[in-house]
């Protein structure tokens, strides 16, 4: 089962957390003692605007490679037993999901911050492009302040 997976579907929450809690065989791991995750979906509200949609672009191979690195790090800073990562491209609407991070450990603090560091890099690391509708017409989301203070916390 890949790590990481960029496409235009949705993804199911409870089947991925399942796959965090299995080793490669199928069985359960029984070494897994917590399963921390994050799901980010489209707001309909961004900067004083409302919004009716957005628009994810990548580009392929380099975005992949780039979630891949981000991962390397994390394992090689926490004990995790399994990672997943899936991001969403192309048109959603507001309520839909846009990207799942999960990952396995056999403690709580491990999963937790491991799930955060994931994050923090892919909203500052990874090569997405964010297009919102709103009522002004269509604008790119430059990257905001708050998310490179937060990557700040892992240097």
């Amino acid at each position: 089962m890949p790590r990481v997976r960029v496409q235009t579907e949705d993804f199911n929450v409870g089947e991925e957390l399942e796959h965090l809690r299995r080793d490669a065989s199928g069985a359960w791991d029984t070494r897994v003692g917590a399963v921390a995750s994050f799901i980010g979906t489209v707001r309909d509200m961004n900067e004083g605007s409302s919004v009716s949609g957005l628009t994810l672009e990548h580009y392929p191979g380099m975005t992949e490679s780039s979630i891949e690195a981000i991962i390397d790090q994390a394992e090689s800073r926490w004990p995790l037993y399994s990672v997943r990562v899936l991001h969403r491209v192309g048109p959603m609407l507001p309520a839909d999901q846009i990207v799942f991070v999960g990952v396995s450990s056999a403690h709580r603090e491990a999963a937790l911050e491991a799930c955060a560091f994931i994050m923090d890099y892919l909203k500052t690391q990874a090569p997405f492009w964010k297009k919102e509708a709103t009522p002004e017409g269509h604008r790119w989301v430059d990257a905001r302040v708050s998310d490179e203070q937060a990557l700040q916390k892992w240097t």
